[in-house]
């Protein structure tokens, strides 16, 4: 799983003009699924994206979770994260995940991270979103399964 973390001051998903999820402080998470992941990917991905300390503590450091800071979370999927732009001018996109795996490991990461205490709002799977990030910090970080 490739995923995209942003610390934001809000965020929301519209799906058709109309607002699905929306947030104040916390966390998006832009979610792609390849094709080799598992549910283990999910599960290891959702504990280390509520555990990363990437919210200031009181010493103005960045040293609290999102479940310390008391953030919520919005998860978007997006399978353009596995887009490979090595050759020519059109990415291809053969690493991400068929989107009826994608679809269920998507969902498994959303409900780990339930399970761990995050409070969690979703756009819909496979769904053309709008998303509005208010990047805070600005704070990005990208997460690989492969490399954690």
């Amino acid at each position: 799983m490739r995923i995209v973390i942003q610390r934001v001051s809000r965020a929301a998903v519209s799906i058709g003009g109309v607002i699905a999820g929306e947030i104040g402080a916390g966390l998006c998470a832009l979610v792609g699924v390849g094709h080799d992941d598992g549910e283990d990917d999910a599960a290891r991905a959702a504990a280390k994206t509520v555990n990363l300390r990437i919210f200031e503590d009181g010493g103005g450091k960045m040293g609290l979770s999102l479940l310390e800071a008391g953030g919520e979370a919005l998860v978007i999927s997006q399978f353009t994260l596995y887009a490979d732009c090595r050759k020519g001018r059109r990415p291809s996109f053969a690493g991400a995940a068929a989107p009826e795996a994608a679809k269920g490991l998507y969902e498994s990461f959303v409900r780990y991270m339930r399970e761990l205490g995050a409070d969690v709002k979703t756009g819909t799977f496979g769904a053309d979103m709008s998303v509005e990030i208010i990047n805070d910090g600005p704070v990005t970080i990208i997460l690989d399964t492969a490399c954690i």
